[in-house]
């Protein structure tokens, strides 16, 4: 296990870039800032155990978006709990325009169930194929390209009635 001087440098370095990849897909500081600790307390555990052989910025960033879909799962839970709503049917594939205004996008984003953030976020953000999306998200790839398609309806849908719109 690095010394924690070594531990320390690592943290100041790799802080503002974990912090700054949540905050950039989630636009909740708040929940970005609660994902940062999460990702550094599971560094600190992995480090403990032995069980990271090269303890890196790259390695923590990647923890960080495990533990902000683990976020999204567990907001869906509690939605969940608290009622039963059903995911719009399937939709026709979408073309969006090529530039979406970014914090229009990030609120329409907000306003969407997790399970759909987190497919998006994860597909288009963070360029991911959806075989990818499906493994971090524990579905099927058949699934995921269900779960894809009800998700860009939901965001059209949302972004064209000036969801996320302040204005």
């Amino acid at each position: 296990m690095p010394g924690g001087e070594d531990l320390l440098a690592l943290y100041d370095r790799a802080l503002p870039q974990v912090y700054g990849y949540l905050v950039s897909r989630c636009g909740d500081e708040a929940v970005a800032e609660d994902v940062t600790s999460e990702t550094f307390l599971a560094a600190v555990d992995a480090l403990r155990r032995d069980a990271v052989p090269n303890l890196t910025v790259a390695w923590l960033v990647g923890v960080a978006r495990h533990k902000l879909v683990d976020h999204w799962r567990r907001v869906a839970r509690e939605d969940r709990k608290l009622a039963a709503v059903a995911d719009p049917d399937g939709g026709e594939e979408v073309d969006w325009e090529a530039r979406l205004d970014a914090d229009r996008a990030h609120q329409v984003l907000e306003q969407l169930g997790p399970h759909h953030r987190a497919a998006l976020v994860l597909r288009y953000l963070d360029g991911l194929s959806v075989p990818e999306v499906a493994e971090i998200l524990g579905r099927t790839v058949h699934a995921t390209e269900a779960l894809l398609v009800r998700a860009r309806l939901a965001f059209r849908k949302t972004y064209e009635h000036g969801g996320g719109d302040d204005g």
